[in-house]
């Protein structure tokens, strides 16, 4: 799954990414959790790409209230298509989720015979630091004149490379694939919706201060000091396009 992400890269650096020529302000974030907001690239009215703001957790527009969303923070690949609370944005309202990278735990082994398993987050990125965009999908929520607009990410089967720490992933969306996702009139938009390649990404251990929604700052990415005898996933750092 994903249920944490970060967006640290400068407004403008999105807007030429994404080829957007007008957005919101926003602050760098460093540990973006559900019911928050935060950026969606999306097509507008005439067709061309905008940049928004929107809450993490899809909010179905047929909800009763808000609540829902926390839930539904991530579209299995091979349901979007199907599942009634995916569907119909699948069909007509796909975005971009811009991001940095974003946050994933392995279970580690237990301290005792009535532990839990003590859990590590990851920080997983680009190897270059470049910024991405997930496969997103967006829906518009109205209840007594409130209007939100929410989004939730995709996810598929995760690459050999990440693996090791977790067996789901974002979809990442290619560059040379924006358009295709982005637009209502592809039919074949879910063949789009696969594994990163192994060598795209690499992941980082970081501390526990992620856990924490309230810890969003830049020690949330600072790498961790890993003992050696500590197992770490194989995960390729270099290369670093699709």
């Amino acid at each position: 799954m994903c249920g944490r992400f970060l967006l640290t890269s400068p407004v403008d650096a999105l807007r030429r990414l994404f080829g957007v020529t007008d957005s919101p302000n926003f602050p760098a974030r460093y540990n973006i959790a559900p019911t928050q907001d935060s950026a969606v690239v999306r097509l507008n009215a005439e067709g061309g790409r905008e940049l928004v703001l929107m809450r993490f957790g899809l909010v179905p527009s047929w909800a009763k209230d808000l609540a829902i969303g926390a839930s539904l923070i991530n579209a299995r690949s091979d349901g979007v298509a199907t599942k009634p609370s995916f569907r119909a944005a699948f069909r007509k309202r796909r975005c971009l989720v811009p991001a940095d990278g974003f946050y994933e735990w392995k279970p580690g082994a237990p301290t005792g015979p009535k532990a839990k398993a003590p859990k590590q987050p990851y920080l997983i990125r680009r190897a270059d630091r470049a910024p991405f965009a997930f496969a997103g999908l967006w829906e518009r929520w109205q209840n007594e004149g409130q209007t939100i607009q929410s989004f939730c990410i995709v996810t598929t089967d995760a690459n050999k490379a990440l693996s090791a720490i977790h067996h789901r992933m974002p979809v990442i969306v290619d560059p040379r694939d924006y358009g295709q996702w982005l637009d209502p009139k592809n039919d074949r938009a879910q063949a789009l919706l696969l594994p990163a390649p192994d060598e795209l990404l690499q992941a980082i251990p970081v501390s526990t201060r992620v856990n924490a929604v309230r810890n969003d700052d830049p020690a949330c990415i600072e790498p961790l000091a890993v003992r050696d005898e500590q197992p770490k996933p194989a995960v390729p750092a270099q290369g670093s396009l699709f």
